[in-house]
Order: structure tokens, then sequence, then C-alpha cells
């Protein structure tokens, strides 16, 4: 995935609104009135939302009879959890030498130190 394409996605990714029409659009495909029933939004707000979706990859629309259909577009999706997998290893094993440095900090001379309260 290139860069600006995977600038696009995040852009999208980005909205909150634009997450919710994805999660629902993951059901199955759906109509611009069926996507803007939950929200406190007009129709072509959601149309706006729908063209950002659209310029990202992250959706398809098609006209069945008079109406028009979102459909989900996963592939960019699965191409930003791989650029995203990057880091998640970068974190593991960062989290990994954490692990290492508290482990060896409880092992130097911190065991069975006394100081409770029943010394006296």
């Amino acid at each position: 995935m290139a860069v600006d394409e995977l600038s696009a996605v995040f852009g999208a990714l980005a909205d909150p609104t634009r997450r919710a029409i994805l999660t629902r659009l993951a059901a199955g495909d759906a109509t611009v009135a069926e996507l803007a029933a939950p929200f406190a939004v007009s129709q072509p707000a959601i149309s706006r939302h729908l063209k950002v979706l659209e310029q990202a990859g992250l959706i398809s629309r098609r006209r069945r009879a008079t109406a028009r259909l979102s459909h989900l577009e996963a592939e960019p999706l699965r191409e930003a959890t791989a650029w995203l997998a990057r880091y998640r290893e970068f974190w593991d094993e960062s989290y990994d030498r954490l692990d290492a440095l508290l482990a060896s900090l409880q092992g130097d001379g911190h065991e069975e130190r006394g100081g409770g309260a029943d010394d006296g």
C-alpha cells in the first residue's frame, strides 16, 4: 500500500462516525438511509462520510434499482493492519525487555527483606 493510500485510510478511520459506518457495513450492504438511521446527522452528512470512505478505498457503491448501496471493501484495512503490526512487534519487544529488567531488579537483593510491621 502506498503511503498516500495509507494516509487516506487512516484519515478516514480518524472519524468515529466513519468507523461506525464501517462496523455497520461489516454486517452487509446498506443504503444511505439505513446508515444514517442511528446518527443525529442528515443523510447529506452521511453521504459526505461515505465519499471519504470511498476515496480511501474502504467502501464501494453500486445501484440496486433506485437505491444506492454501500459495500465494505476490507482489503485496505488488512494492509493498514499489516503496517501497524510492525509497531506491535516493536512494543512487544520493548515490553519483553522491561519484563527482563524488572525480573533482574527483583532478583537483586530484594528478596525477603525485613521491614514488616512485626519487626521491632
